[in-house]
C-alpha cells in the first residue's frame, strides 16, 4: 500500500483520473480505494498547520 501511495503522489494526474472514475486500482478493495480517495481529498497537517495550500490566502 505504501508503494501505491508513493506512486500516486509522484503521478498526481492518476489521482484526478481516479476521482473521475476513468481508472481503477486493480488489487485494491473498494474500501481501501475509498480510504485512499478520502486521504487525497483531506488537507495534510504538519505541526498544526495546513500543508496543502500553505501560504495561500
Amino acid at each position: 500500500m505504501r508503494k501505491l501511495i508513493q506512486y500516486l503522489l509522484a503521478n498526481p494526474n492518476l489521482i484526478r483520473l481516479l476521482k473521475e472514475k476513468k481508472i481503477s486500482l486493480v488489487g485494491v478493495t473498494a474500501r481501501e480505494q475509498q480510504a485512499i480517495m478520502e486521504a487525497f481529498n483531506e488537507p495534510i497537517y504538519i505541526n498544526g498547520s495546513g500543508w496543502r495550500g500553505a501560504g495561500k490566502e
